[in-house]
């Protein structure tokens, strides 16, 4: 796993890219590796961390086989990830209010990038200086390899 020029990038994962990541691989999975491997910094606010544990629960329930998977990586992200408090932002940005929680993180910590397949969180790139890429765009900017 490499990057190219602009290794350490922070970013903020949306949940669907972290449960896709854990439960299929994919894009989302090359992302999670990179983290794994100290090419980007993840940044994530309490909120967010048990969104991802109350989602992952879910999923697992219809993917068993890929269960096991999920508490090691969710405890590693709770024990390695950036973890900040970001208070709710004072007027709601994106379509779905559920999103704000990305958008918030994002802004409290100075992280330039969220990553998200979410149409709603795309619609809102560029929001205060805070880039939301898919997970594509993601590894073809930030050059991010097996």
């Amino acid at each position: 796993m490499s990057t190219g020029t602009r290794p350490n990038v922070r970013v903020v994962l949306d949940t669907n890219v972290v449960l896709s990541g854990i439960f299929f691989g994919g894009l989302p999975g090359r992302i999670l590796d990179a983290w794994q491997a100290g090419h980007l910094t993840l940044v994530l606010s309490p909120v967010i961390l048990a969104e991802y544990h109350r989602a992952g629960a879910a999923l697992a329930v219809r993917y068993p086989s890929a269960e096991t998977a999920l508490g090691p990586l969710l405890a590693l992200l709770a024990q390695a990830a950036t973890i900040v408090n970001a208070p709710e932002l004072a007027a709601a940005v994106s379509a779905d209010p559920e999103d704000d929680k990305f958008l918030a993180c994002a802004l409290a910590s100075r992280t330039p990038v969220i990553v998200s397949g979410d149409k709603h969180l795309l619609r809102v790139s560029g929001w205060r200086g805070i880039e939301v890429l898919t997970s594509r765009q993601m590894i073809d900017r930030y050059r991010i390899k097996q």
